[in-house]
């Protein structure tokens, strides 16, 4: 913003949606240390003059998320990152209906000419394979259907620090579902590269 105008600075300012389940609205952790807020904290750190609206509602589904989207997607959103599916895996729902629902709301933010930073959950194994690799590529395809950003898994930043299950724990509270406040800011720093260019786009 350095050098701006102050008018211009002002309408460069942009409004992102954070549209999830308790991994966005940060379950278990004091409101400071959940996703949205440090995410927000990452970004003003970097520069960006951007405002992160916290739509996690904790123990929502796909078809929740949906069901709420219009009235959240208010005037002055200029992009959203979607964080939607460890609710469908837990109550172990068709992929068919996920991938419903998330194209749904992808559909929506594309007829609002809205830019998405899609965020995956990737399956466990203990459905079997064939749920696994249904559920798991909804994320891929959706993504390329409606060219939207893609981030392919939200502990993705977590597992790249090492493969020995302990060392993950360590970022996990106690329920194994959810980071914890260490967790969080390990999935910011990798997940937040991606939010900049969602912001780029939205500027555009």
């Amino acid at each position: 913003m350095a050098g701006l105008s102050p008018q211009i600075a002002a309408a460069a300012a942009l409004t992102v949606l954070a549209l999830g389940d308790s991994l966005t609205q940060g379950y278990g952790l004091p409101q400071e240390d959940g996703f949205v807020p440090v995410l927000q904290e990452w970004l003003t750190a970097q520069g960006r003059d951007v405002t992160v609206i916290n739509a996690g509602v904790s123990g929502d589904t796909t078809a929740g998320g949906l069901s709420r989207l219009i009235w959240s997607l208010t005037p002055e959103v200029d992009a959203m990152i979607v964080t939607l599916g460890g609710n469908d895996l837990l109550r172990g729902l068709p992929p068919e209906e996920s991938r419903k629902n998330l194209e749904a709301i992808l559909a929506e933010a594309q007829a609002r000419d809205l830019p998405v930073l899609l965020i995956g959950i990737l399956a466990p194994g203990n459905y079997g394979p064939e749920y696994k690799a249904s559920f798991d590529a909804i994320y891929t395809d959706l993504a390329a259907q409606y060219g939207t950003l893609l981030a392919q898994n939200f502990f993705a930043p977590l597992l790249a620090e090492s493969d020995d299950p302990a060392e993950q724990r360590a970022f996990m509270q106690a329920d194994g579902i959810h980071p914890n406040a260490g967790g969080v800011v390990k999935i910011v720093d990798g997940l937040g590269p991606q939010v900049v260019q969602l912001l780029e786009q939205a500027a555009d």
